[in-house]
């Protein structure tokens, strides 16, 4: 599936996965588990989660690290597709 279809269907998705001060470690098992049931995922990162990092970084690693790619990020939400 192309990245603009997947774009237009992730557009109504609530948020499932809450990135917060604790950075990505705390989250990957749940986000794993979520991409297992589904094939995509909308993220959000809280300002305190990013400590200087920027979103894209952010999402870029949750993704490396559930083996999903990032479909698209948005102001502090991402969108992860396996």
């Amino acid at each position: 599936m192309d990245t603009q279809a997947l774009r237009k269907r992730a557009h109504d998705l609530d948020v499932t996965v809450w990135v917060g001060k604790g950075g990505v470690d705390p989250v990957v098992d749940e986000c794993d588990d979520q991409l297992i049931n589904e094939e995509l995922v909308k993220v959000k990162f809280l300002r305190s989660a990013q400590g200087g990092t920027d979103v894209e970084t952010l999402a870029a690693t949750l993704a490396d690290r559930t083996d999903a790619a990032v479909v698209e990020t948005r102001g502090n939400t991402a969108v992860l597709h396996r």
